[in-house]
């Protein structure tokens, strides 16, 4: 299974924030907010950070994409 982060940028877009300053108001790291941006995993302590700056829940910034099965060869 892997995770998305659709839902955070989008959150961004509707609250009219930028990553920079989702960065500042959570006190998250650049490198944290790179691997975001890289669809990278990330520790919990960084998805609560920002859960608590944008008031938000975990479903609220991350979807989990199921893995696709793979097709026998025919």
């Amino acid at each position: 299974m892997g995770m998305s982060y659709k839902p955070l940028w989008k959150l961004l877009i509707d609250r009219d924030l930028t990553k920079g300053q989702l960065r500042e108001m959570s006190g998250i790291s650049t490198r944290a907010l790179a691997k975001l941006g890289k669809g990278e995993d990330v520790n919990t302590d960084v998805l609560r950070k920002i859960c608590v700056a944008l008031d938000c829940s975990l479903p609220d910034i991350v979807e989990i994409i199921p893995d696709t099965p793979q097709k026998a060869d025919e």
